[in-house]
């Protein structure tokens, strides 16, 4: 499979949690990312499922702050740009484990999994307020405007 990572907006009801988050962890980030009003560190997706690999404390945050989408890294989960491993001594983790957890709701417990990345991705900051706004429709989507001020609207 090609490892590849592209940038994306990604609508936050599509992002699914494979573990559960720290509450004192998001209220910190609550407070931080209001007070810089940038978010400056996407997440991680698994293209095709949008499990989240890694910022389930950041997009916690994000919904709390009202945004509607998450600046986000989509990478190919079973390429070998992305490793896996348990934060603490244990047994190892799948992961099809983690997939299958973010399908069905049931959380590891937080900071369980720990996901690498094979190569850097740079920062790509974001004003929080881009993240507030829904997503636009594309012009074809969008209501008629009103005539222009003057113009006679006929009927028949």
């Amino acid at each position: 499979m090609t490892a590849t990572a592209e940038f994306r907006l990604v609508p936050l009801e599509k992002l699914r949690a494979h573990e559960q988050y720290d509450e004192a962890g998001v209220l910190d980030l609550v407070t931080e990312i209001r007070a810089k009003g940038v978010f400056a560190d996407p997440i991680w997706v698994a293209r095709g499922s949008y499990a989240i690999l890694n910022g389930h404390h950041r997009v916690e945050a994000l919904k709390r702050l009202g945004a509607h989408r998450v600046p986000a890294w989509v990478l190919d989960y079973e390429s070998d740009l992305v490793s896996l491993e348990p934060w603490s001594p244990g047994p190892p983790i799948a992961k099809a484990e983690v997939v299958a957890r973010a399908k069905s709701g049931r959380l590891f417990p937080p900071k369980s999994t720990r996901h690498r990345l094979s190569t850097e991705l740079p920062a790509r900051p974001m004003p929080l307020t881009d993240l507030l706004e829904p997503a636009r429709r594309p012009a074809s989507h969008r209501p008629a405007s009103p005539p222009a001020e003057g113009a006679s609207a006929r009927s028949g």
